[in-house]
């Protein structure tokens, strides 16, 4: 199986920055979209931002101009810069990653998340 692990959470003050990554581990024969989603207390996890295999972002229209998605194919890594953070921004951060392990059925996977809270 593979293994989502999410870093960089944190208690930020408004108008300031975080960056969080998120490390996949275990043998897969493919690794391919990966995004980051949030919940906040009492709302429905929401798509963040997505990035393809290829470097094609989509993000939330809440979050533009202000989040950066990357990736590094390389360390099976995704990264969120987040930038002018705002109080709303604080939830739980979640990974995911779709993919094809070796047995060649479909994965996706999530990782256990990591707090950002944004003080005003």
């Amino acid at each position: 199986q593979v293994q989502l692990a999410e870093s960089g959470g944190g208690l930020v003050q408004a108008g300031g920055s975080l960056r969080l990554s998120c490390a996949a581990s275990g043998i897969v024969y493919s690794l391919n979209d990966m995004a980051w989603y949030r919940q906040a207390p009492g709302k429905q996890r929401e798509l963040v931002a997505a990035i393809t295999t290829g470097g094609t972002t989509n993000y939330a229209d809440s979050v533009k101009g202000r989040f950066t998605i990357s990736r590094d194919n390389f360390k099976y890594t995704i990264y969120l810069q987040m930038n002018s953070l705002k109080p709303e921004d604080t939830a739980v951060y979640y990974c995911n990653a779709l993919g094809i392990l070796l047995s060649q059925q479909n994965f996706d996977s999530w990782g256990r998340g990591t707090q950002v809270t944004v003080s005003s």
